[in-house]
Parts: C-alpha cells; sequence; structure tokens
C-alpha cells in the first residue's frame, strides 16, 4: 500500500492506539487530536518509546470550528491532503433514559455522531478532487443491538452507521470507500476497570469466550484501507466474538 496521511479521531484511547500503532507500521503518516496536552503529551511520548511516531493535534471534534481547524492542521504538518479518515473518538453518559439529561444526551450524541459531520465535512472535498479516500467508522456492538443504560450512546453508534451508507452512495464514483466497524467488548483498561464480576457476566455471553483485543479491532479498521478493498463500501463489519450475529 503507498503511504497516505491518516487522521484517527481519539487515537489515545485504547482502541484508538492499536489503529494508530497499525497505520503507522503499514507505513501511513498519521495525526490524531487531543483536548488535555498534558495527557496526549505522555502519551506520544509513550508512542515514540514504541518506534511510533504520531502527530499530534489540538481538536475538539464535538465542535465544527475546531475540527477545520484541526484538519487544517494536519495538513499544514504532514504536508498534504487527509486521505484516511478514522472517526474513533467517543464517550459514554450512561444512565437509563427517564433520568437522562439534556447534556448527557447532547455530550455523547456531539462527540459520537455529530462528530462524523465536523472532521469529515473539512476533508471530503480533496478526497473527491484526488479520486481517492477511506474513511472508516468506529460504531459499536450496542449500536446494533442497543444497551440498557445507553440510549444516547446506541443512537449515536446506530446513526454512525447510517451515516456511512449514505456517504458511501455519494461518493463511490469518487474512488472513496466508507465503512463501519462496529466492535464487541475489548479489552481496553475502561473494559479492565469494570468490577471482575460484572467482567465475567459479559465475557459468558461470548461465544469466543473472551474480551477482544484492541489490535484485532485495527486488523479489520486497515482491511478496507487497502487498494484490495476498493470494491467494498457502505459495509458494517462486526467484530464482537460472536455476541451478536445480526445482519
Amino acid at each position: 500500500m503507498s503511504s497516505r496521511i491518516a487522521l484517527v479521531t481519539g487515537g489515545t484511547g485504547g482502541i484508538g492506539t492499536a489503529i494508530v500503532q497499525r497505520l503507522v507500521r503499514e507505513g501511513h503518516r498519521v495525526a490524531t487530536n487531543y483536548r488535555d496536552a498534558a495527557k496526549a503529551e505522555a502519551w506520544r511520548a509513550r508512542m515514540a518509546e514504541a518506534g511510533v511516531p504520531v502527530t499530534l493535534v489540538a481538536g475538539d471534534v464535538s465542535r465544527p470550528d475546531s475540527s477545520v481547524d484541526m484538519a487544517r492542521a494536519v495538513e499544514k504538518i504532514l504536508g498534504g491532503p487527509i486521505e484516511i479518515l478514522v472517526n474513533n473518538a467517543g464517550i459514554t453518559r450512561d444512565t437509563t433514559f427517564h433520568k437522562m439529561s439534556y447534556q448527557q444526551w447532547m455530550d455523547v450524541v456531539n462527540t459520537n455522531l455529530n462528530a462524523c459531520f465536523n472532521v469529515t465535512r473539512p476533508v471530503i472535498e480533496s478526497m473527491r478532487e484526488r479520486k481517492w479516500g477511506r474513511i472508516v467508522q468506529i460504531s459499536s456492538i450496542n449500536g446494533q443491538k442497543g444497551q440498557y443504560g445507553q440510549a444516547n450512546y446506541a443512537a449515536a453508534k446506530a446513526g454512525m452507521h447510517g451515516f456511512t451508507i449514505s456517504l458511501a452512495q455519494e461518493n463511490a464514483r469518487f474512488g472513496i470507500t466508507v465503512n463501519t466497524v462496529s466492535p464487541g467488548y475489548v479489552g481496553t483498561d475502561m473494559v479492565m476497570a469494570v468490577p471482575e464480576d460484572v467482567r465475567a457476566k459479559i465475557v459468558a455471553q461470548i461465544p469466543v469466550g473472551r474480551l477482544g483485543k484492541p489490535e484485532e479491532i485495527a486488523h479489520a479498521v486497515n482491511f478496507f484501507l487497502g487498494e484490495e478493498a476498493a470494491w467494498i463500501t457502505g459495509a458494517n463489519l462486526a467484530i464482537n466474538g460472536g455476541h451478536y450475529m445480526g445482519w
């Protein structure tokens, strides 16, 4: 595969880190965004020690203006247009809907769903002009099956795939593919912080019998990026150990 300029939002998280590492090792020039500068610099230092050079740019994906500035900064630093975009940034504000505040709803929708517009809009024109692009949304198993206490999260993650299939239709003739990866429960720091008995109940529902690995999600993302995947667009790849087998 040719070396491309890639932006992975939320790249300092567990799944994001694995995606960044995979893309760098595939030869791409990779950038990610941050909101907490000190935390991001500590993360970049760990990446450098592992031989993974990454460009960091300030950017709040929930805000359109900040997202535009972020995209322009990546292009300026890396010397060209963004050719690969992975919309990975996401948060949770879990509670049952009858207790959910408007702010809890909007925080999740803005960061998980509206961010797809905010970040993709500044890069789509250059992809269309160059007749090449790869866009991948990181959705969730809970966007497919729903989840108790996650009406905001499930709605946003389901919306990400609606965004994918519309964008895929609009841009297929421009050499741009748009796909979704929907991970199940992955052994990130966030999931491993869940009490062991709760994790055991989750694992008991997974036919493969274990949590996923961040590297397995990164492999799925990378699958969509090569020239061999040029005929795959508007697809959703569920990677969840058999936990949910809808289609």
